[in-house]
């Protein structure tokens, strides 16, 4: 069945979105329900950026277009999507490549659980990617909470990332309750 809506794994950095949203696809795969995962952040890593898109943000609406095109060739599928919006012009820009309507959880973490997940997640060759999202994360943190365009918040310091799976896939009602 066509999927009517996008799922959007929203959060700060350190929230565990990327990790959450490769165990929705193992919890999909295992009802045998057709899925494509797009991880956002990988989409617009690029450089230098086009001067017409200084954000790298035109580019990367662009490249998730034409990936969500291509898997929609092996027949339809629900979309998860995980990255960060931060404000109505990033849920339109998203919902726009894929033209479908956007629904998102964020997924939320304190400051000391998301910073010992940076900090496992770069070693010493990547320090400074490591104090860039640091220094960033209260910004970001405090922006998505006012910005409140989210249908649910799942807070991750105490659940596991395939708790959290669970949780927005039964909210999304993606998997089969009867089992």
């Amino acid at each position: 069945m066509e999927a009517s809506f996008a799922i959007f794994i929203n959060g700060s950095y350190g929230a565990g979105k990327t990790t959450v949203l490769d165990h929705i696809g193992n919890l999909l795969a295992a009802e045998g329900r057709p899925f494509s995962l797009i991880d956002v952040d990988w989409f617009h890593r690029s450089s230098p950026v086009a001067a017409f898109d200084p954000q790298n943000q035109v580019i990367e609406a662009r490249n998730i277009a034409a990936v969500w095109v291509n898997y929609k060739t092996a027949g339809p599928r629900q979309l998860i999507m995980s990255g960060v919006i931060a404000n109505e012009a990033d849920k339109h820009r998203y919902s726009e490549a894929v033209a479908l309507p956007l629904r998102s959880v964020r997924l939320t973490a304190q400051r000391s659980t998301a910073e010992a997940r940076l900090r496992a997640r770069y070693d010493s060759s990547r320090q400074t990617e490591l104090r860039w999202q640091v220094d960033r994360w209260e910004d970001l943190t405090q922006r998505l909470t006012a910005a409140d365009l989210d249908e649910v918040a799942i807070a991750t310091d105490r659940l596991d990332a395939l708790s959290v799976a669970r949780r927005i896939a039964q909210h999304f009602e993606l998997l089969d309750v009867s089992r």
